[in-house]
C-alpha cells in the first residue's frame, strides 16, 4: 500500500509541476501579445492615464486608422508576394536537392550535406550581397528581394528534408522505377504528400523570417512602393512616435497573419521537426 500511495503522490506532483510550467509558459508567450492587443484597443487618453487598464470603451478604429495612415494595403501586398514566392521556391529547391543527397544518388552527397549544415551557422554577408545585387541589377526590385531570401529555406529546409527522406523506405523508389514513374513525377505525386509535416515546419520558418525581416528591405529596397510591412511599419513609427495605441494596432496587424498561420499549422511543426532530426 505504501508503494502504491507513493507512486500516486509522485504522479500527482508531476502533473502539478507540468500544469504550473504550462501556465508559466502560456503567460510568457501570450502575456505580451495580450497586452499589445489591449493597448491597440484603447484610446490615447486612456493609455496615457492608465497603460495597464482594460480597454473601455473598446476602440476598433485604431486598426482602421493604422491601416489607412500607414498605407498598409500596398505593404501588405508586397509582404504576401515576398513571403509566398520566397517560401514556395526555397521549399521546392530544397526538396529537389535533399532527395538525391539523402539517397546518395549523386557523388559527393556527404560533402554537400556537410556544406549545407555548415551554412546554417555562418552569418549572412550583407555587404557582399549588396554589391552582388547591384552588379546583377537585382537591387531595389521584387525579383532580387525574393532571391535574397531563398537562403532561409535552402539551408534549414535541406537539413530537415534530408532527415525526413531517410525515414521513407528505399523500396518505394525501386517500386516507382519498376512501374515507370518519372523522377520529377515521383517526387511531386508521391514524396511531397509524404513530407507535408516537414514542408509545414520549414514553410513556417521561412515565412516568419521573410515576413519579419527589417534589415533586408532597409538595405536592398529603396522605393516606398516596394516596401514590405515591416519597413512600412518602421516608417509609420517615425511619424507617429507619440501615438502608442495606433502603433500597437499597426504591430498587431503585422503579426496577425503569422499568428493565424501558426494556429492552423502547429500540429505539423513538431512532427516535422522531430522526424527530420531522427536520422539526420
Amino acid at each position: 500500500m505504501k508503494s502504491a500511495s507513493t507512486m500516486f503522490l509522485n504522479r500527482k506532483r508531476h502533473w502539478v509541476a507540468f500544469i504550473v510550467a504550462a501556465v508559466v509558459a502560456l503567460l510568457l508567450y501570450l502575456g505580451p501579445l495580450t497586452y499589445l492587443l489591449s493597448v491597440a484597443l484603447q484610446t490615447p487618453a486612456q493609455f496615457l492615464n492608465n497603460p495597464v487598464s482594460f480597454p473601455h470603451p473598446i476602440r476598433l478604429f485604431n486598426f482602421v486608422d493604422a491601416w489607412n495612415q500607414a498605407t498598409m494595403g500596398t505593404y501588405f501586398f508586397n509582404s504576401i508576394i515576398y513571403t509566398f514566392f520566397s517560401t514556395a521556391i526555397s521549399l521546392l529547391f530544397a526538396a529537389l536537392l535533399a532527395f538525391p543527397v539523402s539517397r546518395r544518388y549523386i557523388r559527393g552527397s556527404q560533402i554537400i550535406y556537410t556544406l549545407f549544415l555548415a551554412g546554417m551557422f555562418l552569418p549572412v554577408g550583407l555587404v557582399p550581397l549588396f554589391i552582388e545585387s547591384r552588379l546583377l541589377d537585382l537591387y531595389n526590385n521584387r525579383l532580387g528581394y525574393i532571391i535574397l531570401h531563398l537562403q532561409y529555406g535552402l539551408t534549414f529546409g535541406f537539413f530537415i528534408f534530408v532527415g525526413y527522406f531517410r525515414t521513407i523506405p528505399v523500396e518505394l523508389d525501386e517500386s516507382a522505377a519498376i512501374d515507370g514513374c518519372g523522377y520529377f513525377h515521383y517526387i511531386w505525386r508521391i514524396l511531397i504528400p509524404l513530407i507535408r509535416p516537414a514542408l509545414a515546419t520549414v514553410g513556417i520558418y521561412v515565412a516568419i523570417n521573410v515576413w519579419n525581416d527589417l534589415i533586408g528591405p532597409v538595405v536592398f529596397l529603396a522605393s516606398n512602393s516596394l516596401y514590405p510591412l515591416t519597413r512600412g511599419l518602421y516608417t509609420f513609427y517615425g511619424s507617429n512616435q507619440s501615438d502608442w495605441t495606433l502603433l500597437a494596432a499597426g504591430v498587431f496587424i503585422v503579426a496577425a497573419p503569422l499568428i493565424i498561420a501558426f494556429v492552423f499549422l502547429q500540429r505539423y511543426l513538431i512532427a516535422g521537426a522531430v522526424a527530420g532530426s531522427l536520422k539526420s
